[in-house]
């Protein structure tokens, strides 16, 4: 029980690395809020935790909403109050296209969701974190970190990037405060993100190469699992890893090394 009287906060927890958290965070005793722009699976998350003897409330909300993540941070501090962790988890593929054929809306609705929403969640967060310390994972990608083969998926990489340079920038501004900021990076996950991808004229944008047999090593080319993801987060929110910081972990199975 690592996490016994800690509280989490879990971005996009309805399904996938979010979920897993989640229920990570929950089975090691934390109390967990968990949010999504979709109630019902959102309550789902929440139900499992409470069905494992956890406690959990659940919170549909816009991360790149001002006002609807206010209310999500105040839900949090009534409901449990104080704050611990945070996983800003939540996040789109968007559209993959040619730069000369992404549409300006395309590339603003990309950087709202994945860039303005994990700033929201942690402008609102963070005062709370300062009370007592804690821990921030954010959740990017090998995208725009260690791989750049995703033909068209630029604006998608750049928010990736982007979340890693945060977490880095973030673990000097706020370690004098005892909050820990690290980011994971996963690679082919088994979630349904991929079916949430809008993609269009990528093979103007591809450059054909050819794998190895097993571009996932460690599971032969298989994804791997989001409770795998999962427990990388679990150590990072942990006191396991009280002196890491500012740290990008490739979840990936050894994918990205050869890429």
């Amino acid at each position: 029980m690592e996490f016994d009287g800690k509280v989490a906060l879990v971005t996009g927890a309805g399904s996938g690395i979010g979920k897993a958290a989640a229920l990570r965070l929950g089975a090691g005793g934390a109390s967990v809020v968990v949010i999504s722009r979709t109630l019902e699976e959102v309550e789902k998350t929440r139900d499992a935790i409470i069905k494992a003897g956890g406690k959990a409330i659940a919170i549909d909300a816009d991360i790149s909403e001002e006002k609807e993540m206010t209310k999500v941070i105040e839900a949090t501090i009534k409901e449990f109050k104080r704050l611990d962790v945070v996983v800003a988890n939540a996040g789109i593929n968007g559209m993959w296209a040619p730069i000369d054929d992404l549409t300006p809306d395309e590339w603003d609705q990309t950087m709202t969701v994945n860039l303005r929403g994990t700033y929201m969640t942690l402008h609102l967060a963070v005062p709370h974190l300062k009370k007592r310390g804690g821990s921030v994972i954010i959740v990017s990608s090998i995208n725009g970190n260690r791989t750049f083969t995703s033909a068209g998926a630029t604006a998608y990489s750049a928010t990736k990037a982007a979340q890693v340079a945060m977490a880095q920038q973030l673990a000097l501004e706020l370690g004098k405060h005892k909050i820990r900021v690290n980011a994971v990076c996963p690679g082919a996950i088994d979630t349904e993100i991929d079916d949430n991808t809008d993609k269009r004229n990528v093979k103007e944008a591809e450059i054909p190469v050819k794998w190895p047999e097993g571009d996932i090593p460690i599971t032969g080319g298989k994804p791997g699992s989001s409770d795998a993801v999962a427990d990388v987060i679990a150590f990072l929110a942990s006191d396991a890893a009280r002196h890491v910081t500012g740290v990008p972990v490739y979840v990936d199975g050894g994918q990205s090394l050869l890429r």
